[in-house]
């Protein structure tokens, strides 16, 4: 099961980068239909087929480059929902065994309606709250598969931990930290919406100059409308105008300065602590170094017009760094240290309690406290 799940991961992954490039190539709706394309399994290409298939939608008539990346796209999302389900079947048959079985069954409840997202993506002319919500739903996916990868890996090797013991102060910064991060999943999540919406409104060139927008850019603000969706019959191309895409562009980019400044305090925050793990540090490295590419991602797409493969990209890590924050969330979780304290015994006045359990202060001392791997195991 942990294999499956490991290459639903990297499939999930794979469904989001196509999913993108298919988002940003506009072929969103290069098949008109669900979950066909013109009636068929796969891109009309005969004259015959072509033909019938432009005479049932003469709206649409086909584009061949766009049709193959909306079904390709199908194509990996469909195989990701059936190694999901295997997972979920899985899980229900090993439920006595300690396997996880609610993030299973939640996965595919989640798989299901990200199915349902994917058809209302084109049933409603890719009506942008859709669009943004089945972004969204493909990221939740990437992360509950990450989650129970690593619970998996972690039952594996469970045996071969040991509880880190801290000082009052050190578990203190320790139960902080982690607060911290489990902040900085909310503020990832805010910008990825605040992005996605960006996207789905094709407001991504709406400001091309940096480091805000072009001059009298305060008079354009409009958030009521930014935030609402216009009637409109296909929202192919958008459907605000450009002060509302204005709008949608300046608040991504104002996210985008929260998000910098709160993951870099919180990864310098790890790296400088005495309360976390050497495992710890290096995830904070990493998500630091994650955070470095997207923001010269995000520049580059202004700098350069948005060429396609540095949005495609930007997509993609974003995703690694949704990915490296649960990471270093999850070795907060299971690597609770102990917290140890001095007891004000008077009779006794050389020793300590670790969790409660009085201890001779000669088993060990401030300076010589057990280290375990601590962070993230499995």
């Amino acid at each position: 099961m942990k294999k499956l799940t490991l290459f639903s991961l990297f499939l999930a992954a794979v469904v989001i980068i196509l999913g993108a490039y298919t988002r940003l190539t506009d072929a969103g709706l290069g098949c008109p239909d669900w979950p066909g394309c013109y009636g068929n399994l796969t891109v009309p290409l005969s004259e015959d087929k072509v033909a019938a298939a432009n005479a049932a939608y003469p709206e649409r008539p086909v584009e061949a480059f766009k049709a193959w990346n909306e079904m390709i796209h199908r194509y990996f999302a469909g195989t990701l929902g059936l190694c999901v389900l295997a997972i979920a079947i899985m899980a229900v048959r090993q439920r006595k065994t300690g396997t996880p079985l609610k993030l299973p069954l939640i996965l595919l409840a989640l798989i299901i309606f990200q199915a349902a997202l994917g058809m209302w993506t084109v049933t409603l002319n890719l009506l942008p709250v859709v669009v943004m919500g089945h972004l969204l739903g493909g990221f939740s996916v990437l992360s509950c598969l990450f989650i129970l990868y690593l619970r998996l890996r972690r039952r594996d090797t469970s045996n071969n931990e040991v509880a880190e013991e801290h000082s009052a102060s050190a578990h203190s910064a320790w139960q902080k930290l982690r607060f911290l991060a489990f902040v900085g999943i909310a503020v990832v999540v805010t910008q990825i919406a605040l992005g996605g919406w960006t996207s789905a409104n094709y407001a991504a060139l709406a400001c091309t100059e940096m480091p805000v927008c072009e001059s009298g850019w305060q008079q354009r603000l409009d958030f009521a409308g930014a935030y609402s969706v216009p009637d409109a019959d296909n929202y192919e191309f958008g459907a605000h105008d450009y002060d509302e895409r204005v709008t949608m562009h300046i608040m991504h980019r104002a996210g985008a300065l929260v998000t910098f400044f709160y993951v870099l305090a919180l990864g310098i925050g790890v790296l400088v602590s005495r309360a976390t793990s050497v495992a710890q540090k290096r995830i904070s490295l990493f998500m630091l170094g994650s955070l470095v590419v997207q923001v010269a991602l995000g520049i580059s797409n202004i700098v350069f017009m948005l060429p396609l493969a540095v949005a495609v990209m930007h997509n993609a890590v974003a995703a690694v760094l949704l990915l490296s924050l649960l990471n270093l969330v999850f070795s907060f979780v299971v690597s609770a240290p102990s917290k140890v304290k001095r007891a004000h015994d008077a009779t006794s006045p050389s020793r300590y309690t670790l969790s409660g359990a009085a201890m001779p202060a000669a088993s060990f001392s401030s300076h010589s406290l057990t280290k375990a791997p601590g962070g993230f195991h499995g």
